[in-house]
């Protein structure tokens, strides 16, 4: 018997084989269906390339026969597990899940599948998902790093000949090694240019209270903009958590101050809805009370009420490009490291859709 041939058999109590029984070869279960041995070897590595009707076939053959395949014994015969890990610092925000669905999409027409973790913005916990990862044999790593992770992670996957491309955040100052990301510098400068030629001078920035690279393009973003508006003396940044609730309650507390902005940028939309509620819960109105931008145009941007206007970081289209390098990274290790940056576009929405009533009234 050929060791490509060699398959784990364990027949369930009710199947057509009992315990002891022969070990099922590619050579009968490609004679049982009528195929090649070629196609079922193909099959059984969940290969792309065979048609929806062989493959149904060959696996209702093998049933038949009553086999599990040895996966354990193929990752021995080959260097690859057709597997990638993926570790983000926070599932929970709908901008990762539109992520991963486009990461998931292409591995899966690739024959690949992906390990998900979630770091919650936490190195150590990082470093536990990595080690196991690494243990598993993944062929390569999607990495959005966590706050205050060392510029050497990149090394150390380096030593490890785990590829990586790391994602949206990058490690250093500019990214070393492949990386996959939006255009948020460029996006908030586009987002507070919007907010000037409405007529806005209060613009407040309400940012997150780390410093990773994502937080610094959208402080450079809004820092450069408000400057070439000659409103730097006007520039204001509020840094804090990053969620809903976080947005609502940081907003009811400017709102008490006597110059609370009539703009607010915030580092995402999670932030942004908050900041609406809080608006809505003081009797004031989106859009024209005080104007609110959000940053990745989640699906609930144009949903909620009035619609908000966020800078689209396209989520699932940089997944997309990601596991797309990543597959090209596995075939070609040695490959020149790749930054793609993707645009990331201003979506104008009902809240930002007039001039500020508060400095009308001023003028």
């Amino acid at each position: 018997m050929r060791q490509e041939d060699h398959f784990d058999h364990r027949s369930p109590p009710s199947g057509p084989a009992g315990p002891g029984a022969p070990r099922v070869t590619l050579k009968e279960i490609a004679a049982h269906a009528g195929v090649s041995r070629s196609t079922v070897s193909l099959v059984m590595q969940e290969s792309p390339l065979v048609a929806e009707t062989t493959r149904t076939r060959v696996q209702a053959s093998a049933q038949a026969l009553g086999y599990v395949y040895n996966r354990g014994a193929a990752m021995l015969r080959s260097a690859r597990t057709a597997t990638v890990g993926v570790v983000v610092h926070d599932i929970a925000n709908p901008f990762f899940g539109a992520m991963v669905a486009g990461i998931d999409d292409v591995l899966q027409a690739a024959g690949y599948v992906p390990f998900l973790a979630n770091s919650g913005d936490s190195p150590a916990r990082q470093e536990r998902f990595l080690t196991r990862m690494r243990e598993q044999h993944v062929d390569a790593l999607l990495l959005c790093p966590a706050e205050e992770t060392p510029p050497a992670l990149i090394d150390t996957l380096a030593t490890w000949q785990l590829p990586c491309i790391q994602l949206m955040r990058h490690l250093g100052e500019t990214p070393q090694g492949d990386y996959v990301g939006a255009d948020i510098r460029q996006g908030v400068h586009d987002a507070v240019a919007h907010l000037v030629s409405l007529g806005h001078r209060h613009i407040t920035l309400l940012a997150g209270d780390s410093d990773h690279s994502a937080d610094r393009e959208r402080l450079d973003g809004y820092r450069q903009a408000m400057q070439a508006a000659g409103l730097e003396v006007e520039s204001r940044v509020l840094r804090g958590e990053l969620t809903r609730g976080a947005g609502l309650q940081r907003t009811l507390a400017l709102l008490d101050e006597a110059a609370a902005p009539t703009a607010l940028i915030c580092h995402n939309d999670l932030v942004a809805l908050g900041a609406i509620l809080a608006l809505q819960r003081r009797g004031l109105r989106p859009g024209l009370d005080c104007a609110v931008v959000g940053i990745d145009d989640i699906d609930e941007a144009a949903l909620t009420h009035p619609a908000l206007t966020s800078v689209a970081t396209h989520p699932e289209a940089i997944g997309r490009a990601a596991a797309e390098l990543a597959l090209a990274r596995i075939a070609d290790p040695q490959g020149a490291p790749a930054r793609i940056v993707l645009p990331a576009t201003l979506e104008i929405r009902d809240t930002t859709s007039t001039s500020p009533r508060r400095e009308q009234e001023s003028s």
